[in-house]
């Protein structure tokens, strides 16, 4: 009767450790520095890794630079070797905290949550602070934010004979849906609202 008893609450707890985490790995990023009048400068990357522990609103994202293409293969090819340097900084990493997350306030209306972290991208890193909206879709969460990072915070060189067709602004957005199981509506916690 012990062995068993032991043996159901390892299984629990494991369990609960298991499933304790919302994750994605194909949440999409999209980034523009384009400047009127000159070639389009946009790339997609659709495999975005997300994680969110629900218990604490930590959020970590990694993206493995090498995943965004344009639609030139130059301008990729340029992108990678000459700016962003992928062969010595292959990955962008967010490590934040969702500011005042509670797992039971999400439902399927959007809400808007600052997103407080350190973003790691060509060596560098920078203290920042993001709006996202977050929603029940599902038994997962959609997270998406729109925000702006300097090229300058990063120290990515942009040469000075395109530095005007390149925007030192780049404008950034991410969608992804974390996928998390048992996340139902809970009757309980609503109603100890």
């Amino acid at each position: 009767m012990k062995k068993t008893t032991l043996i159901m609450l390892l299984f629990t707890a494991f369990s609960t450790l298991a499933q304790g985490k919302f994750k994605t790995t194909t949440a999409i990023v999209n980034f523009e520095a384009s400047v009127p009048f000159f070639e389009e400068v946009k790339a997609v990357n659709k495999q975005g890794k997300i994680v969110l522990d629900p218990k604490t609103g930590s959020l970590t994202c990694v993206l493995v630079m090498r995943d965004f293409h344009f639609k030139m293969e130059l301008m990729e090819e340029h992108f990678n070797e000459n700016y962003i340097e992928s062969h010595r900084y292959p990955k962008a990493v967010f490590k934040g905290k969702i500011v005042k997350f509670d797992l039971n306030d999400i439902d399927e209306l959007d809400k808007e949550y600052k997103i407080a972290g350190k973003l790691y991208l060509h060596g560098k890193s920078k203290e920042i602070v993001v709006n996202a909206f977050l929603k029940k879709i599902g038994g997962g969460i959609q997270i998406v934010s729109n925000f702006q990072i300097m090229v300058d915070d990063f120290d990515i060189d942009i040469p000075y004979m395109i530095a005007n067709k390149i925007s030192k602004t780049v404008n950034t957005d991410i969608i992804g849906i974390l996928q998390g199981e048992g996340f139902h509506s809970n009757p309980v916690a609503v109603a100890n609202k």
